[in-house]
């Protein structure tokens, strides 16, 4: 029999990452996680820190990191807004920005994050499917909504649009708060930022887990008009004040101060999915034209799903999404060039070259 309290509890189906593996001596290409460490003044800044401070509560508006990212950006601090990784600032968003009766719009393809959010905080939602060729059409973004949520570039098809696409959106949401989620942008992609100072209703989101490598100390941020920042800082501090932690401040800053490393990374994860992706053409495999830190492959003759079983007995990991239209693709994450020649070495043994 079934107990009464139960009925109380939340019903939602959550989202689910990229398999976290314990075996050891694996290739780890499923999470879209950076191959390269954190900038060397990053890792000192950690090291160095000094944990007696760890007793202390941080600084609630994490504010030498807001100034950081201003800098880098050419923005305010004010325009800045911090939180526990980008997941914990699209959630706040979501919370804070999202609240009409009509239904926010996004992709159909996109990240799976989106509809858990809008189940659990009960926003309504509708989805337009991208294009056979997996571009979002910005005409579909036309019809009145309750707001518009565009990855930037997308995933898992790894597509990025540019400045004319977001103004586009823009023109036809002006009555509408539109966030472009940047989590990928700094691998080849156009970023809305400098656009934030052109509408009021448009917020950038991105994180220091991808092109950074700092993915275990969890720091998001979003970028906009001070009236949006303003919002999500009122609803983070209406149930926790403090979403960066003392050392993701600091390790953060001397991250962003870093662009010399910074960029140097991000060009030699570029540099490697160029070589990925030509040498799976030249297996016959088709392989969209990513501007992120992975590939999304498929093949006219063979199982996506079979060679990413196949892959996992050998101890590489790619992602397979068992998803309408796209079940016969997978995303491998762009690693370091040793890992990238084990993959090919792995896959070549597969399909018997």
């Amino acid at each position: 029999m079934e107990k009464l309290w139960m009925k109380n509890l939340r019903d939602i189906t959550p989202y689910v990452p990229g398999e976290q593996s314990k075996e050891k001596d694996i290739v780890k290409l499923n999470a879209n996680e950076n191959p390269y460490p954190p900038s060397p003044k990053a890792v000192k800044a950690i090291k160095d820190f000094n944990c007696d401070r760890l007793r202390f509560y941080p600084n609630a508006n994490a504010t030498p990191l807001k100034k950081a990212i201003a800098d880098f950006y050419g923005v305010e601090a004010e325009n800045v807004f911090l939180g526990n990784g980008s997941d914990d600032v699209l959630a706040v968003a979501f919370q804070a920005l999202f609240n009409s009766e009509l239904p926010i719009a996004y992709p159909d393809l996109t990240y799976s994050f989106y509809p858990v959010w809008c189940d659990l905080f009960g926003i309504k939602y509708k989805t337009y499917p991208v294009g056979d060729d997996f571009r979002i059409n910005v005409e579909d973004y036309k019809e009145k909504n309750g707001g518009v949520i565009i990855p930037n570039p997308n995933a898992p098809t790894s597509l990025g649009e540019g400045r004319e696409f977001v103004e586009k959106l823009m023109e036809y949401n002006a009555d509408s708060i539109v966030i472009i989620d940047e989590a990928y942008v700094d691998f080849g992609g156009y970023s809305s930022v400098e656009l934030t100072k052109k509408y009021e209703n448009l917020l950038v989101t991105g994180t220091f887990s991808k092109s950074r490598s700092l993915a275990g100390l969890r720091i998001g941020f979003a970028i906009g008009s001070k009236t949006l920042v303003s919002v999500l800082e009122a609803v983070k501090n209406s149930y926790n004040s403090y979403t960066v932690d003392s050392i993701s401040i600091e390790a953060g800053v001397a991250s962003m101060l870093d662009r010399e490393y910074f960029e140097s990374t991000c060009n030699k994860i570029i540099a490697t999915r160029k070589r990925l992706t030509d040498e799976l053409l030249s297996l016959g495999f088709k392989v969209l034209d990513s501007q992120t830190n992975f590939v999304f492959v498929t093949s006219d003759t063979l199982s996506m799903k079979d060679m990413f079983e196949y892959l996992k007995t050998k101890k590489v990991f790619i992602r397979y999404f068992s998803l309408e239209r796209i079940e016969n693709y997978v995303r491998i994450t762009v690693g370091t060039d040793d890992e990238i020649n084990r993959l090919l070495a792995e896959i070549k043994e597969y399909i018997g070259k």
